[in-house]
């Protein structure tokens, strides 16, 4: 880790922390830093994700004592309630994630969502502590861009005149149930700091990959190549692609939370747009595959191509400039690195092993 959740204590923040969705890929991996850094952590989770449990028994195997774990599901008003009164800063990590289930389940991914973030800023709003509260919202937001041009290139499309790529300025125009519901949850963020006072962060997320994380087709798509790579099976590919987008590793996502909670006097009430940025993207097939072979030598089956799903952008990636001037932030793990990295915690080497910031 380039930095850790000591930040928090060090900038006059109490010491207990609830990661909603911790037992996620991100979740748990934040839990972790934050535990290690000697932090309090509760992780309210429903556990309904294929695969999470294992996450939270890796978690627990890390622990001292310092996590407690609620089996609960952020829809419910009262358990949010309980769980947000006793602590001093909320990473609100959990909902309904793919783009494909919200248009066959609206309605599922609106309570998930939308409904979700909305008992968590009602519990902030009555808890005595007044905790921070930092959203995990999405690219999405910011619907298909077809207002910009873009330009086909031999190996991938490209911004024909955005060389930092999306800012915040950006009006939201979501084009899916999904993101319709985490672009409504990420308006309602904004809003009770303005109305409320409620200190409140959103993060407009882009692609995060790294250890633990458990890829599908509908989401994750770096860990759900690799893993077909691994067993030399066939993938869906929507589009062509060629469709580009921003890789940020995971350490690099949990150092930009740590450092906006620190920041949080320049930070509560704005959102922002965190990824890789312009260094860090790559062609989800037409780049992806040949730096497959290049790390782990093997590459899936042929892929089948399908047309693109709702919202899909041809390009997204971040411009990260107000994280840096806001709190410091830049990302340092590169996609070779990250990607190695992740290719080497699913082959089964130790985190140590695979962290590409231990190397240099």
């Amino acid at each position: 880790m380039t930095t850790s959740g000591a930040d928090l204590a060090s900038h006059g923040v109490d010491r207990r922390c609830l990661v909603t969705g911790g037992a996620g890929f991100i979740g748990c991996n934040l839990a972790d830093a934050l535990l290690r850094a000697g932090l309090e952590v509760c992780v309210l989770d429903d556990l309904s994700r294929p695969g999470v449990v294992r996450n939270l028994d890796w978690l627990r195997s890390r622990d001292d004592g310092g996590i407690d774990f609620l089996h609960r599901d952020v829809r419910d008003a009262e358990a949010v309630k309980r769980a947000v009164a006793g602590v001093d800063v909320v990473f609100h990590l959990a909902g309904q994630t793919a783009v494909t289930t919200s248009v066959l389940d609206p309605r599922g991914d609106f309570e998930a969502n939308a409904l979700g973030m909305l008992n968590v800023l009602e519990a902030a709003r009555h808890s005595r502590r007044e905790p921070i509260v930092l959203y995990a919202s999405t690219n999405k937001v910011y619907g298909g861009l077809e207002q910009f041009e873009v330009v086909e290139e031999p190996t991938r499309y490209a911004f024909a005149d955005l060389k930092h790529g999306i800012d915040e300025r950006q009006p939201l125009a979501p084009h899916s149930p999904y993101a319709c519901s985490k672009g409504a949850a990420d308006q309602y963020a904004l809003d009770y700091h303005r109305i409320y006072g409620v200190r409140t962060v959103v993060f407009r997320q882009s692609c995060i990959y790294g250890p633990r994380q458990l890829g599908s087709e509908e989401q994750g798509w770096v860990a759900w190549f690799l893993d077909a790579a691994r067993d030399r099976r066939p993938v869906t590919v929507f589009g062509n692609g060629k469709q580009v987008r921003d890789l940020l590793y995971v350490d690099d996502l949990v150092e930009a939370y740590t450092l906006a909670i620190a920041a949080i006097g320049r930070t509560a009430g704005e959102a922002y747009n965190i990824g890789g940025g312009a260094e860090r993207t790559l062609a989800i097939w037409a780049e992806f595959e040949p730096l497959l072979a290049e790390i782990t030598e093997r590459v899936p089956d042929v892929p089948r191509f399908q047309p693109a799903r709702p919202g899909d952008q041809r390009v997204f990636f971040c411009d990260t400039r107000k994280a840096a001037a806001d709190f410091g932030w830049r990302a340092r793990v590169s996609v070779r690195e990250g990607v190695a990295a992740l290719a080497a915690w699913m082959e089964g080497r130790t985190d140590s092993s695979a962290d590409p910031t231990a190397a240099g």
